[in-house]
């Protein structure tokens, strides 16, 4: 259970603070309880609107309440934060209140001192009401436990119009006996949401909750939201629209309700201490669904079991790598940072196998898991293969999942960016290819391998360098020519795996169209437009420039998938002089920057390139360093948004030793560990071997480069291994010291 002990799912809870220089923020992450993959993440939430996408920052002073749903780590705004409980005492109040003047409304004023986050466990104490909360959960049902003072007017609340960035459109109650509601919850783009509407989220959440106390005093309120307001974020968050809501109207004994904007609540009298307790199960299916899930996950009143019951999960879970050595933080950070790899992408499944399809009709998975949330652009770098080692099953459920999609949507090809079954169009390139092809490559193959190869290759002819060989768009000419590049060389390596080396050709040359954009004259790549003229040009650490979320410096290095290549385009020692200049000009703190910007996906790769130059010190003293200073154990632990689990996976992998520099290649590049000892439990269903250890002797904070290798015994003279070594069980061993090692590099 020492694995489970380290996690602080507090690490990266922060969207902005005082001090802050960039319009990014911090981690983004929720302080909650959620299981591993769960369809369920039951946690506070701080904030509805803006660019808070977990709906919790830990600046914040004052609690909403809690809710069901979350997202972790994204900015853009968010969505979900559906079904928002809130305990209260006193005058019922329908609106939310403002962090100025929570008692106008029901939010409530807190201390992090009274606040607990553990692996599926979350506490706190309302301070405006006197009452504590906890809160646990289920894979498709939570679990809350408040605490009441001795009150005559005690109460439960829902906003069941609430939603992160935006709002739910309409909504329906039921009170099904005096211990049960149901109901559902429309969310569509109108509602605002995930990008304020733009990421075309549209789903229903579905809810059967029960309460030990009965529903003897209860009632809705209705804010009578007039038909032609707009609702989206901006809209829903102004001072007119809240007084509507703030004057909604109240009725006592009501047992059914529809409308745009609803909340419901009970009411009674409470002593001293007196314990209420409430579960919900949801569903993007049914309510049945949502009653079917409550039953399966808790169909009883014990909150310490499924609290139990939760972090047992999380410790087998995160049983999947041992490590040993490091410091406390060290170990913090690490199994913090595996907690968080494996929140999605979640099932979003009944326990029957149901789900809505991309079609909007409800289909039955048999054979797999159907999940969501899967922020492609930001996961294939380090996420998805980290999964492919520690969850295979995972990874096939994905698959097949993005495979009903292409289908089911009529569109043929796979999403860059998916929530809920809406292709978001968030980002660019062909992640969904990268991540199928990585797992075939590796003998993940549990789905229909054709229609995959089907899907793939209609993805890179949709999102593609076209005939020009590149793509002339000003805003992302770079980073879309790069990042289609490389997917086409993802898709030559499933042609040639397949046999089809006609297309495997094909592709291969399509591969090359990086070459396209490097202008001899400034020694970079440069935009065109579609006649063939080059851009003006600003400099290389100047944002935009056809880059997206990045500079042409940061971009120019995503060419996976052909290194020697680009080493010759650039020419050997230009090469290394511009990659240690990249890293040398970087902050200590390596917060949002224009050199080596480790808060977003586009760097990722970068410094595993050392190897590949014949430098491979410089990846161990870079990986090292970043380790160290990018991560903390605290809030602010993370210095750039989660990204749905990117950002810890890229922790985990580097502080392992091992990270790939091409996802499709099969390999993964050597760097120094963090620990003296990594064990990786391999799943037996997909892999021979048992585990494979990375020991790291002698290692420290400053003995950290890598003096000798040997795997199984043998001398290891090159700086990578591939992923059938790793999966055929055995040791690499390392031997560690103060300064650079001797170790020869060898062409793979």
């Amino acid at each position: 259970m020492d694995s489970v002990n380290r996690v602080n799912p507090m690490i990266g809870a922060v969207a902005y603070a005082e001090g802050t220089t960039d319009a990014h923020g911090f981690g983004k992450t929720f302080p909650g309880a959620v299981t591993p993959f769960g369809l369920v993440q039951l946690s506070p939430d701080t904030i509805t609107g803006g660019d808070n996408g977990s709906g919790y920052s830990y600046e914040h002073t004052t609690l909403e309440g809690f809710s069901f749903t979350h997202m972790s780590g994204v900015g853009w705004y968010g969505d979900l934060g559906n079904f928002l409980m809130t305990p209260t005492v006193g005058e019922l109040k329908t609106a939310r209140g403002t962090p100025d003047a929570p008692e106008d409304g029901y939010r409530s004023r807190f201390s992090h001192d009274t606040e607990v986050a553990e692996a599926g466990y979350y506490a706190v104490t309302l301070a405006d009401y006197g009452i504590r909360a906890e809160l646990s959960a289920a894979p498709r049902s939570g679990i809350l436990r408040f605490a009441f003072p001795e009150h005559a007017q005690s109460r439960i609340q829902i906003d069941l119009s609430r939603r992160v960035g935006g709002t739910s459109t309409e909504q329906l109650v039921k009170v099904v006996d005096e211990h049960t509601i149901c109901g559902w919850m429309k969310c569509p783009p109108e509602g605002g949401g995930w990008g304020n509407g733009g990421g075309k989220a549209d789903y229903t959440v579905h809810f059967c909750c029960r309460f030990s106390k009965p529903l003897k005093r209860h009632g809705v309120w209705h804010a009578d939201i007039p038909t032609d307001w707009a609702r989206k974020n901006p809209d829903v968050a102004s001072d007119a629209y809240q007084s509507v809501v703030a004057a909604a109207d109240v009725t006592y004994g009501v047992r059914e309700a529809q409308g745009p904007h609803l909340g419901f609540f009970s009411e009674f009298a409470t002593t001293a201490g007196e314990v209420v307790t409430v579960k919900c199960g949801i569903s993007f299916v049914s309510i049945e669904g949502a009653r079917a899930n409550l039953e399966h996950d808790i169909p009883h009143w014990d909150f310490d079991a499924v609290r139990t019951g939760a972090r047992a999960t999380w410790a087998h879970a995160l049983s999947s790598v041992h490590v040993e050595g490091g410091t406390d933080d060290d170990r913090i950070k690490f199994y913090t940072a595996l907690y968080h790899s494996m929140i999605d992408p979640r099932s979003v499944s009944d326990v029957n196998g149901d789900y809505i399809g991309a079609d909007g009709r409800v289909h039955r998975a048999a054979d797999f898991t159907y999940r969501t949330i899967f922020s492609g652009w930001d996961v294939f770098r380090s996420q998805f293969p980290l999964q492919t080692l520690v969850n295979p099953g995972m990874v096939n459920d994905e698959i097949n999942s993005l495979l009903q999609l292409a289908e089911l949507s009529g569109r043929g090809y796979l999403p860059r960016w998916e929530i809920l079954n809406s292709y978001s169009g968030c980002m660019l390139g062909n992640p969904g290819v990268s991540v199928i092809v990585d797992a075939y490559e590796k003998g993940i193959r549990n789905y229909d391998i054709d229609k995959a190869f089907v899907y793939c290759k209609s993805s890179v002819d949709t999102f593609t360098n076209g005939e020009l060989g590149y793509s002339p768009n000003g805003k992302g000419c770079i980073s879309e020519t790069l990042e289609y590049a490389y997917s086409d060389w993802c898709f030559a390596r499933f042609a040639e795996s397949l046999g089809r080396n006609d297309l495997a050709d094909e592709y291969d040359n399509r591969s090359q169209a990086y070459r396209n954009l490097w202008n001899d004259e400034i020694r970079w790549f440069r935009s065109k437009d579609e006649d063939g003229n080059w851009l003006e040009w600003q400099g290389k650490t100047v944002h935009g420039q056809g880059c997206r979320e990045s500079n042409p410096y940061q971009q120019g290095w995503f060419v996976p998938h052909d290194v020697p290549g680009l080493i010759d385009l650039m020419g050997h020692d230009y090469f290394l002089q511009e990659l240690v200049a990249l890293f040398e000009n970087t902050p200590e703190d390596f917060r949002w920057n224009d050199y080596y910007n480790h808060p977003n996906e586009p760097v990722h790769n970068i410094a595993f390139l050392f190897n590949e130059i014949g430098a491979p010190w410089l990846t161990q003293k870079w990986t090292r360093t970043i380790c160290a200073n990018a991560y903390g154990a605290d809030a602010f632990g993370l210095c750039g948004n989660e990204d749905v689990g990117q950002m810890s996976a890229w922790y985990v992998l580097a502080a392992m030793g091992v990270h790939p520099i091409c996802p499709g290649d099969g390999k993964y590049q050597i760097t120094s560990p963090v620990f003296e000892r990594i064990e990786i439990a391999l799943n037996p269903q997909y892999y021979p071997g048992k585990t494979f250890t990375i020991a790291a002797t002698n290692n420290s904070e400053t003995n950290l480069y890598i003096q000798s290798m040997k795997l199984n015994g043998k001398a290891l003279d090159r700086f990578w291994i591939t992923h059938q070594e790793i999966a055929a069980g055995g040791m690499l061993e390392m031997e560690m010291g103060p300064e650079p090692g001797q170790v020869k590099r060898r062409q793979p």
